[in-house]
């Protein structure tokens, strides 16, 4: 807690007496939880507190929170929303700078609060705990703080029941005749509803949000086609995330069908494939009040096309727009280009795909999950520092997976919501990414703050040793090795929900990177230890390598050498030297037999031994597995694999598949920390034959780098007094 609250926790009485319900548990161990009282589930609560001011002219701010979210009003403008999903004991609050929403005189505060009751890797919902808390201070002074004097009512207009994805949200089905109208503004009558009740036994540990929030703006389709009389096909003109805003004026109970999806149907082209290929079937409908009604969503959608079907003359198509949200890109933070058109939408692509999966987290996808996954924030993240020239996301990250070792040392693989999952090899990449962070920020505090939880992860897995020190029998958690099944290049090994008996090469190879990583922060913070990292690699040679092929095998039982069996060992360094002709060929012969999150260790595997040539290659080959192939389905955002048929369920923006940002930036570019926070710069240019031109722009915590290379002529400009050393 880094304040002390004067304001006090309410909720809507239905709440009053629950007592909180535990959904943290070891993912395998499947306690029977209480169960969830249906009508508490969808719970949309409408709070205000209206109030005088004397003077205006006072410099304002408010703190706020709510459980599981909030929107905020002020005298009927939109002021922002959140907070980012946290864990009740480390649960996050808002500030705003709010002066320039309020005036002399009157003036509402009106807050639309969401408990969802799922469990889902959205929010920790599904545990009762719901309400908000808020502290207005005007001039340096307490002015409003929330108490039993604050009124409230239940939303009833939001009437869905069916759910989305993977219990993801609900259908948002609206009933405009039972919505209250004008309850965000100062002289609406609130005289009938009921006054909040103080929470005085709330448990909720309140801290700061160390992100900023979402960006939240309408954008105009670019082309509305009416198909017939009331019915209409929008494109947004790409995939985007957010809601759809319209009015509409009709008869009272008359209805309009939203339908969203990210590509048309293919049999009927000129129709809306709202059965998504994400198992999100994306139909909402619309009750109409009479009067004129404003389309208001809560929860956000994945999606670029709309299709409206309504009644004739009802709904008024110059209204139709995207409400999009994400956390704040500047465009202008991350600027690239090259002669190569291909590789330039290959950066928009990805680039895209990144912008709309970071929300209050980084997303796997904002459509069938919404989760944080830790295995997929190896890659986002790494795009993302670069992309917006802002760490404040990636740490917060690393934070929310640390504190899950509240559930379990060895920690969660999705957080912070409240279905529990593990994945062993998502575990093992935690201490590389706080390492990266480190090399990118030079914040040697955060580094020392979360090393125990890095040491907390070896020492977890030190209960699967064998007398040789690599792991054997990892059952506890799930070990994916890659996903779809189908892009695990034939993987030798059983990897059921609780694996096969025996030792598995990539469980191992992720272990020996942990190990080895784990050695290079306990040298940076001093810390005196044995380095097993050499003992490890002996024994993992031993273990899989065939010197008759010089190529790795999949387990210590295997006659089969899959790509991941050797392109993450070279990743690590553990391939021997005379090796490593082999394991290239490998490469060459298999290419992108993975799924494109792997393709983070494949390319920047390749890249530590200087196969930058292979790199740029593979970056922008036009078979079936690459990302020429997205852009051939009409890909605006990065898929969740090659090709949509390419998985059973995939969705159409996954950020995972970004690794191309940071290969380009590093390693063709050339472009990295030579110390930790930017204090030198490496710059290591690799431009690929062909490339006749690229530039390049990021901001850093540093400042400004351009790189340009045009037709052999390479310059570099960064900030006043920091050095480049150039390899």
């Amino acid at each position: 807690m880094d304040k002390l609250w004067t304001a006090k926790w309410i909720i809507d009485r239905e709440f009053y007496g629950l007592t909180p319900i535990n959904v943290f548990h070891k993912q395998l161990e499947q306690p029977a939880l209480p169960e969830h009282k249906p009508e508490l589930k969808n719970h949309h609560m409408m709070v205000r507190k209206k109030f005088y001011l004397e003077d205006s002219n006072k410099s304002a701010f408010l703190d706020i929170s709510a459980d599981d979210y909030y929107k905020l009003y002020i005298n009927g403008q939109f002021v922002s929303q959140g907070p980012a999903p946290s864990y009740y004991f480390n649960y996050h609050y808002n500030r705003y700078e709010v002066t320039e929403y309020l005036q002399k005189g009157d003036n509402v505060i009106a807050v639309h609060v969401y408990y969802q009751g799922l469990v889902n890797r959205v929010w920790n919902s599904g545990d009762y705990r719901q309400g908000m808390i808020a502290e207005l201070y005007t001039g340096g002074q307490l002015c409003v703080s929330t108490d039993s004097s604050w009124k409230c009512k239940r939303a009833r207009e939001y009437v869905g029941t069916d759910t989305l994805g993977y219990m993801t949200q609900f259908v948002e089905d609206i009933d405009s005749r039972l919505e209250e109208k004008g309850w965000k503004e100062i002289d609406f009558d609130d005289r009938k509803w009921e006054t909040a009740l103080e929470h005085k036994t709330d448990d909720h540990k309140l801290v700061l949000q160390p992100t900023v929030n979402l960006e939240v703006y309408e954008v105009k389709p670019r082309t509305v086609e009416a198909l017939g009389k009331g019915s209409y096909l929008i494109d947004i003109g790409q995939e985007i995330t957010g809601q759809f805003k319209m009015k509409a004026q009709g008869f009272p109970g008359q209805e309009v069908t939203i339908m969203y999806g990210e590509e048309l149907a293919k049999e009927e082209e000129r129709h809306v494939r709202h059965q998504m290929r994400c198992n999100c079937n994306y139909k909402d409908n619309w009750i109409l009040s009479g009067g004129e009604d404003v389309l208001e969503q809560y929860d956000y959608k994945a999606f670029r096309y709309v299709e409206i079907a309504a009644p004739e003359n009802v709904v008024q198509p110059g209204t139709f727009c995207a409400v999009v949200r994400h956390y704040p890109m500047d465009d202008q933070k991350c600027k690239f280009h090259s002669s190569n058109p291909l590789l330039n939408d290959i950066w928009s692509m990805c680039k895209n795909g990144v912008k709309y999966g970071t929300q209050e987290v980084y997303v796997d996808c904002p459509s069938r999950e919404k989760g944080q996954y830790l295995g997929d924030a190896t890659v986002t993240t790494h795009s993302h520092l670069y992309l917006s020239g802002d760490l404040r996301m990636y740490k917060k990250a690393l934070k929310d997976f640390a504190l899950s070792t509240y559930i379990c040392p060895g920690i969660m693989a999705v957080v912070p919501g409240s279905f529990m999952q593990e994945i062993a090899d998502f575990s093992l990449q935690w201490p590389l990414q706080l390492l990266n962070y480190y090399k990118q920020s030079g914040d040697m505090d955060f580094l020392k703050e979360m090393a125990p939880v890095a040491e907390g992860i070896l020492q977890y897995f030190e209960k699967y040793r064998r007398a040789d020190g690599l792991l054997e029998n990892v059952k506890e958690k799930w070990n994916l090795v890659d996903w779809p099944q189908n892009l695990r290049d034939d993987y030798d090994f059983d990897l059921s929900t609780v694996v096969g008996d025996g030792c598995h090469n990539v469980i191992n190879t992720f272990y020996c990177g942990a190990v080895k990583t784990v050695n290079e922060i306990r040298s940076l913070l001093g810390t005196t230890c044995t380095d097993e990292f050499q003992k490890l690699r002996e024994a993992f040679i031993k273990a899989f390598y065939h010197e008759d092929i010089r190529l790795f095998t999949d387990s210590t039982v295997s006659k089969h050498s899959s790509l991941h069996a050797n392109m993450l060992p070279l990743f690590y360094g553990l391939v021997p030297e005379e090796a490593i002709s082999s394991v290239v060929d490998l490469i060459r012969k298999k290419r992108m037999h993975c799924g494109v999150y792997n393709t983070y260790f494949l390319l920047k595997g390749l890249a530590s031994i200087g196969e930058h040539d292979l790199v740029y290659e593979l970056i922008i080959a036009q078979d079936e597995r690459s990302w020429a192939n997205m852009l051939r389905e009409g890909a605006t955002t990065c898929f969740e694999a090659w090709g949509k048929d390419q998985k059973w369920n995939t969705s159409l923006c996954h950020p995972w598949a970004s690794s191309p940002i940071p290969v380009l930036i590093e390693d063709i570019v050339g472009l990295k920390p030579g110390k930790p926070g930017w204090e030198e710069i490496q710059f290591t240019p690799h431009f690929p034959d062909g490339l006749e031109h690229i530039s390049l722009e990021i901001h850093t915590v540093k400042g400004k780098i351009q790189v340009e290379r045009d037709k052999g002529a390479i310059s570099i400009q960064v900030p006043e007094g920091i050095k480049v050393k150039n390899t």
